[in-house]
């Protein structure tokens, strides 16, 4: 299918590859140091300084395709935005100095095309500028929350406010100071048919009634913000802070994690081409047997294989971007899965290679591989395990024979 880059994507292409090489890579030593001295609850300042560097480069916003020329997006289709994403992804906190990290891209998203006008003063343009952070609490402990309908937070209407009760957890960055703003997903009408049981609700983090509970910590890593359980008691919020309708929910998570899932999987070749790239410098340094790794045959093929699983799944992910551009999300939904699936599988495999030359080294923290394996595996949970995915392109290709096949 032909597709090609527009100017401008070509453009701030260019521009971002710059950024990375002048700004991001040189300051990675001293973010990781300071990350280290300070803790993963404080906010290092450096990020400061290399997002000042971002705004005045004017590369801020980059992945918001539907804002208007009112807001500071740069109107970059999905298309020219994926290479971007893969770039930002060889760096764990690039995203975040550009203003383009999860969960806030998704959340500010979902504000635009859904909040009234009051929230999206409140926090949509704070959120635009950088000047807080916002988390997103979908899945709870007590239910599987792959199956979205489970959840079982409750949001009832009382006068001119909803009540919300209930838990979540793996709210991304709830934990974090600059965290200022929840979207929960929770149940305002339980009787309703399966699929518009569930709203999404925005709750300042500060209101009374929410405590952060458990923090778990994810293959032993704890990220800045974690990744916490939050519980609401009896927390009131604003009848116009609900999103969209009531009922809405479901099908608004669906807009969301459309662009998500291409985000996060341009983000993750962005790491298989960073592994595979310490894969190859490690083999060319260590020596075996009278000859470097790098003249091994078998370090060779996993060098090959690993080069054309980027390629192949680079195009996939291109393609899909493409579609998503000229027929929209829906249409374009078996490509969605099928990424979401093939990707984080295909970097697992190519940081395991990489973990293998490196020995003992690369499951230890001298190495970026450890924590590359840790965040890439825990991706085939994250916007819906590997089996649903799988689920929804089977449930289409069927109905291409059958076209009232239903899943039971």
């Amino acid at each position: 299918m032909p597709y090609e880059f527009s100017s401008k994507g070509l453009e701030v292409q260019d521009s971002v590859r710059q950024f990375m090489e002048t700004v991001i890579y040189p300051s990675e030593e001293s973010y990781l140091a300071q990350v280290a001295e300070l803790g993963t609850d404080v906010y290092p300042p450096i990020l400061d300084e290399m997002k000042t560097k971002a705004l005045d480069r004017g590369l801020w916003n980059l992945f918001l395709p539907h804002m208007n020329s009112d807001n500071p997006g740069t109107l970059l289709s999905n298309l020219d935005y994926a290479p971007i994403s893969e770039m930002l992804g060889r760096v764990d906190f690039a995203s975040e100095v550009l203003n383009c990290n999860a969960p806030d891209t998704g959340n500010m998203e979902i504000l635009h095309l859904f909040g009234s006008d009051r929230v999206k003063a409140m926090w949509l343009g704070p959120l635009l500028a950088g000047d807080i952070r916002s988390a997103f609490c979908m899945t709870e402990p007590d239910v599987a929350s792959s199956d979205a309908t489970n959840v079982e937070l409750s949001i009832t209407r009382h006068g001119d406010e909803y009540v919300l009760n209930g838990r979540k957890w793996f709210s991304t960055g709830a934990r974090a100071e600059r965290c200022k703003v929840l979207i929960a997903m929770g149940k305002t009408d339980p009787k309703a048919s399966r699929h518009l049981q569930q709203s999404m609700i925005i709750v300042p983090r500060d209101t009374p009634g929410v405590e952060i509970g458990l923090d778990p910590h994810v293959f032993g890593y704890s990220d800045r913000g974690g990744h916490p359980e939050v519980i609401f008691r009896d927390v009131h919020v604003p009848v116009d802070n609900i999103l969209g309708d009531e009922g809405s929910g479901f099908a608004i998570s669906q807009a969301r994690l459309g662009p998500g899932r291409i985000h996060h999987c341009m983000r993750t070749i962005g790491v298989a081409e960073r592994a595979l790239e310490i894969l190859v410098t490690r083999s060319l340094e260590r020596h075996t047997f009278g000859t470097s790794l790098a003249q091994k045959g078998l370090i060779q093929d996993w060098i090959a294989e690993s080069r054309i699983e980027i390629d192949m799944a680079r195009e996939y992910v291109l393609r899909t971007a493409y579609l998503m551009d000229t027929v929209g999300n829906k249409a374009a939904a078996s490509e969605i899965s099928g990424i979401k699936v093939a990707i984080p599988n295909m970097a697992l495999k190519i940081i395991d290679r990489a973990i293998q030359v490196h020995g003992a080294a690369g499951v230890s923290q001298f190495y970026p591989l450890a924590r590359m394996y840790a965040n890439t595996r825990t991706l085939r949970i994250a916007d819906g395990p590997d089996e649903v995915h799988k689920m929804t392109i089977a449930r289409r290709e069927i109905q291409k024979h059958q076209p009232d096949f239903r899943m039971h």
